[in-house]
């Protein structure tokens, strides 16, 4: 690498500037939750809908009328699970309500409820991700 691409690579990287909150962190990654979405959720949630359970869907409406329009009440049920949904939680319990998949962290989960709940409110655009 020539001297000055190596020195704006060094300046640049999140080494020499570390996030000061977990806030900054999220900024620096706005497609996380999308990511997270398409690995764990897609293949009931695909386009906000709901392969398994057609009256909850990921929409507003259904998020209202179930009472999970909230990035709080989100974050609980993919922690935990509701109905035949799996809790995804690294602590979820009981262990029937839960994912046999991975497990994810709670900080995964938060941007998992922030990309839904910012979906949900702007009708299900495209989902893009890092490297779309």
């Amino acid at each position: 690498m020539a001297p000055p691409l190596m020195a704006a690579v060094i300046a640049l990287s999140p080494i020499c500037n570390p996030p000061v909150s977990l806030g900054q962190t999220m900024d620096a990654q706005p497609h996380r939750g999308a990511t997270l979405f398409r690995r764990a959720c897609i293949g009931c949630h695909d386009l906000g809908g709901n392969i398994i359970q057609p009256g909850a869907t990921l929409f507003l409406k259904d998020l209202q009328r179930n009472g999970v329009d909230t990035e709080e009440e989100i974050y609980q049920v993919t922690y935990y699970g509701k109905g035949r949904m799996p809790g995804f939680g690294v602590n979820c319990t009981p262990r029937g309500q839960c994912t046999f998949g991975p497990r994810l962290q709670e900080d995964e989960i938060k941007s998992l409820a922030e990309f839904v709940k910012s979906q949900a409110d702007q009708g299900w655009p495209k989902i893009e991700t890092e490297g779309d």
